[in-house]
C-alpha cells in the first residue's frame, strides 16, 4: 500500500481509511451493499453501511477480514450487545462465529455482556430489512452557575478544579496510580481527597462533576481501566458506587454527574471553540475518544476509540487487555511513543513507569532531538488517516487533541503531520475538517474544568 505521507517508523502501517476507499473503488461495478448495525439499550442502534465483492466470488475471506474490522470499529464506536449483518448470510455467519465465547472477538462480547447486562448476539438479515439509525443524542454539560467542582481522573495523574460562575479560582494535578492498586480505598482516599481540596477554595459545592476513563451507566462505574487490579468483587462491593458516594462525603444531595473522559474532551472542545460537530480526542494513559454531534448534543455512544482499528496490518502490535492488533491505544497514547522509541534508537530503562517513559521522550524533545522528533511525527501521520477513517462514523468538523502525549512541541509536530495527511490524501476532508490543539493550560486541565459543567444545579 502506497501512503502519500509515510509514517516513518512505522513501515507496515496499513491505514484502514485507505482500505476503504480501496474496496468502494474494487466493488464499484460489481459489488453487493451490506449494512452493519450495532443495537444497545431501549433499542438505540448505530449503521454504517459499504459495499463488499459479491458472496461466493473468491472474496469471501478478503469480505469478512474487511467487514470484521468495520463491525469492530462501529462496536467499540457506538457501544451495545446485539452486532446487525444484513446483506450476506456468508459474512454474517463469519461474524457469528467471530462473537461467541472463545471466538476471536471474545473479548469484545464478555465487555459488551458486562457494560450492558444482556448477553451478546448476532442477527443476520436480507439487505431489504437492514437497520436504521435509532438515535439517543441528548445535551450534557454547559452549566457554568454556582461553585463547581470538576474532577478528571487520569490513569497517571488525577486533575481537579474549583470553578465558580464559570471562572476557575484552583486547579491542581497530582500523580497517583490507581491501575497498579488492588484495595478500591486507594482510589477512593485519592477522589475524596481532591474533591475535599477543591471544596476548600470555594464558599460551597453545588455541584460536582466528573470525567474519567471508562463506561457510566446512572453515574454508576460499569467498567473502567483504573480499577483494571480490583477483584470482581471488590468491584461490584466498593467501586461501581464510588463518585456517588464520595459526593455525599462533600455534602449531602449534592449533584453529580459522571462522564467518560473522551465525551467530556469534546465538550471542552465544543465550549472552548464555541462550534459544534467536535470529535474529542485525549491522547494519554490511553486514547479517549467524544463526540459532540451537529446539534451539540452527547450520542449516548461508548466512543471507546482505545479499542477500534485504524491499521489493517496484521502485523501490528496488540493491545495486551483486548487481544486484538492495530486499535488505536497503541498509536494515540503514552503506549504509541515507547512502542515507537526502540525504532527512533531512543533506549528507555524498563524499570520505569509508562508515564515516566513519555516524561524522558518529552524530554528529550525539548532539547531539539532529532529522533524523539520523529516520533511524534510518525503518530502524526497515523493519527491523520486514523481522522479520515474516524470521518466513516462521525460528522467531523473540529477535531480537539488533548492529553499529556500532546503536551510541549511534540504535539505541534503531531498535528502538522495528521493536516499533511488530510490535504495529500484526503483533500475534501481537509477542507472541512479543522484540526485544534488548546494552550498548554487548558491542555492539561481543560477537561477538568469542562467537567464541572456536566451537571446541571436543580
Amino acid at each position: 500500500m502506497e501512503l502519500k505521507v509515510k509514517a516513518k517508523l512505522d513501515k507496515g502501517f496499513e491505514p484502514l481509511a485507505l482500505v476503504v476507499s480501496q474496496m468502494r473503488e474494487k466493488t464499484k461495478d460489481e459489488g453487493q451493499d451490506i449494512v452493519i448495525g450495532i443495537e444497545r439499550n431501549k433499542g438505540y442502534t448505530a449503521t454504517y453501511k459499504t459495499r463488499v465483492f459479491k458472496d461466493n466470488t473468491g472474496h469471501d475471506e478478503e469480505n469478512f477480514r474487511f467487514i470484521e474490522r468495520m463491525t469492530k470499529a462501529l462496536l467499540w464506536i457506538a457501544g451495545g450487545y446485539k452486532v446487525i449483518i444484513a446483506g450476506s448470510e456468508v459474512i454474517g455467519e463469519k461474524i457469528k462465529e467471530a462473537y461467541t465465547y472463545g471466538g476471536l472477538r471474545d473479548f469484545d462480547v464478555h465487555f459488551m455482556e458486562r457494560v450492558y447486562e444482556t448477553k451478546f448476539e448476532v442477527e443476520i438479515r436480507d439487505i431489504k430489512d437492514a437497520p436504521e439509525n435509532v438515535s439517543s443524542a441528548a445535551p450534557i454539560g454547559r452549566h457554568l452557575d454556582g461553585c463547581r467542582i470538576g474532577f478528571d481522573a487520569g490513569g497517571s495523574d488525577r486533575k481537579v478544579s474549583a470553578v465558580i460562575n464559570g471562572e476557575t479560582v484552583y486547579s491542581e494535578e497530582v500523580v497517583w496510580h490507581p491501575k497498579t492498586q488492588t484495595d478500591p480505598e486507594y482510589h477512593r482516599k485519592g477522589i475524596l481527597e481532591a474533591m475535599k481540596t477543591a471544596a476548600s477554595h470555594m464558599p460551597r459545592v453545588d455541584a460536582i462533576g466528573v470525567s474519567s476513563a471508562g463506561v457510566y451507566v446512572d453515574n454508576r462505574i460499569m467498567v473502567a481501566s483504573l480499577f483494571i487490579k480490583v477483584s470482581d468483587d471488590d468491584f461490584d462491593k466498593k467501586v461501581k458506587n464510588m463518585y456517588i458516594d464520595v459526593a455525599k462525603e462533600i455534602g449531602e444531595n449534592i449533584p453529580i454527574e459522571v462522564a467518560n473522559d473522551g465525551d467530556v474532551t469534546a465538550l471542552a472542545g465544543a465550549m472552548d471553540l464555541k462550534e459544534d460537530a467536535v470529535l474529542g480526542i485525549a491522547m494519554g494513559t490511553s486514547e479517549a475518544g467524544g463526540y459532540v454531534d451537529p446539534k451539540g448534543n452527547i450520542t449516548g455512544w461508548l466512543n471507546e476509540l482505545a479499542f477500534v482499528p485504524i491499521d489493517f496490518n496484521p502485523d501490528a502490535m496488540v493491545d495486551e487487555w483486548s487481544g486484538d492488533y492495530g486499535c488505536g491505544v497503541k498509536y494515540f497514547s503514552q503506549d504509541g511513543v515507547i512502542k515507537l522509541a526502540p525504532y527512533a534508537n531512543i533506549a528507555l530503562d524498563e524499570k520505569l513507569s509508562p508515564a515516566e517513559k513519555l516524561k524522558v521522550v518529552q524530554e528529550l524533545m525539548k532539547k531539539g532531538d532529532k529522533n524523539a522528533a520523529d516520533i511524534y511525527d510518525t503518530i502524526g501521520a497515523c493519527f491523520g488517516y486514523a481522522i479520515a477513517f474516524y470521518s466513516e462514523f462521525y460528522d467531523i468538523k473540529n477535531v480537539l487533541i488533548m492529553g499529556r502525549v500532546t503536551s510541549g512541541e511534540g504535539g505541534v509536530i503531531l498535528l502538522e503531520r495528521a493536516k499533511e495527511v488530510l490535504e495529500k490524501e484526503f483533500p475534501d476532508l481537509a477542507k472541512k475538517i479543522k484540526l485544534n490543539i488548546p494552550d498548554e493550560s487548558s491542555r492539561r486541565v481543560g477537561q477538568s474544568v469542562a467537567a464541572a459543567s456536566l451537571p446541571k444545579i436543580n
